[in-house]
């Protein structure tokens, strides 16, 4: 009994509906986000909260702010929280690779990947807040 491989078409099928299902759930939740947001106005047109992007904070209390504002159903958060996802789908579609060219042994391609993960998460950390 032979183990089974995984081949580069099984590969490109699991990353394309990683892709896709990624961009699918942060557009949902972006979606519901906008609507409660919305829904919430009242016709008010003045935003009592900024937006993440433009604030000098680090991402792990970006992270925190969010998940406690989506508890407690604030739009916006909801909103954040969509956006976090869609930057999380291509994160997800690169450590996938990372797995799946290890399983392969194919040593060139994860050591590109690994220097890709070490560039995008180095690019994460010190990218918030300047």
């Amino acid at each position: 009994m032979s183990a089974k491989t995984i081949e580069d078409k099984d590969i490109s099928l699991i990353i394309g509906k990683i892709l896709r299902w990624g961009v699918y759930l942060a557009l949902t939740v972006t979606s519901i986000g906008g609507l409660i947001y919305l829904i919430n106005q009242h016709g008010q047109t003045s935003m009592q909260h900024s937006v993440f992007i433009e604030n000098d904070e680090n991402l792990w209390t970006l992270i925190k702010l969010t998940v406690h504002g989506v508890l407690k159903g604030d739009g916006l958060s909801i909103i954040e929280l969509g956006i976090l996802l869609l930057i999380a789908t291509p994160l997800t579609r690169v450590i996938f690779s990372l797995w799946a060219f290890y399983k392969e042994k194919d040593r060139m391609y994860v050591t590109i990947t690994i220097l890709v993960l070490f560039i995008i998460t180095i690019s994460i950390l010190t990218g918030f807040g300047g």
